[in-house]
């Protein structure tokens, strides 16, 4: 894929919207397999502290940045992205692909009822879905709930399946079963699924773009939401600075080297003139 760019421990590839959507495609068409996920604040802070989540996101098969703080990290941090590409924004693009290109789709995840209702809305756009389940799981490989939804999406040959289950279960999970449901390709869409049944307001499309989409969901779904917005996500904060502040040290340290090494260079010339 392209160049990555790392945020805290996450990375992300520099890619456009139009770009992801042709290397999900691509993917699909490699038949491989594969995994994508779509970082955002709460994705950085928990992989601080989440091995697993991290072992995930190093083999991903695409990382798309969902969310503009992290847009504007990686502009902070001299190494930009160029523009947020979310799950939700990609789902139905992908659904739209998929009833052109004849993929068939599995959905995973969203509250008691929601797959089954998005898979409605997936159908009515000319997709064809072959399977869909909203189950109480865990991302732990070893766990019953995890190798039986392993089982169903391989009986149902997905080419694309939309996991969402939310972070960090849904990248943990999608990791753990990719090999096991092969050629499937398999993408974490956080709250997509919810969205596309209806089950939960998505903010407006302004709000997205000047980054407040959080807020608008916190004020939607409070006690959900609370403890993860403003206590765990303002961690972010400090993720990005730290990483600022380290490379803001190596590369005074690299300058002080080459003025070092380009003044012994410069004593050496002087006295072979001599």
């Amino acid at each position: 894929m392209s160049r990555r760019v790392r945020i805290g421990r996450v990375p992300i590839d520099r890619v456009t919207f139009g770009e992801a959507l042709a290397a999900v495609e691509r993917l699909v068409d490699a038949k491989r397999g594969g995994t994508v996920f779509t970082p955002n604040v709460d994705h950085v802070v928990l992989a601080e502290h989440d091995e697993a989540l991290r072992a995930a996101y190093a083999e991903a098969s695409l990382s798309i940045a969902d969310g503009m703080p992290v847009v504007w990290a990686s502009r902070l941090l001299g190494d930009p992205l160029p523009e947020k590409v979310s799950g939700s924004d990609l789902a139905l693009p992908l659904v739209d692909l998929a009833s052109r290109r004849r993929f068939r789709v599995y959905l995973l995840g969203g509250a008691a009822g929601s797959a089954e209702r998005a898979a409605r809305v997936v159908e009515a756009r000319g997709a064809r879905v072959v399977g869909f389940a909203s189950p109480s799981i865990e991302a732990d490989p070893s766990d019953a709930s995890c190798a039986s939804a392993a089982d169903a999406i391989a009986r149902a040959s997905p080419e694309l399946v939309l996991v969402g289950l939310g972070a960090p279960k849904q990248e943990k999970l999608a990791h753990a079963i990719a090999p096991r449901v092969r050629p499937a390709v398999l993408l974490g869409v956080g709250a997509t699924i919810d969205f596309l049944a209806g089950a939960t307001p998505r903010a407006p499309a302004l709000v997205s773009r000047v980054g407040l989409e959080w807020l608008y969901r916190l004020a939607h779904e409070p006690r959900r939401l609370w403890r993860r917005y403003l206590l765990r996500d303002p961690e972010f904060a400090r993720v990005v600075y730290a990483q600022l502040r380290a490379a803001r040290v190596t590369r005074r340290r690299d300058e002080a080297y080459g003025c070092s090494a380009g003044s012994v260079a410069s004593r050496r010339g002087s006295t072979r003139r001599t």
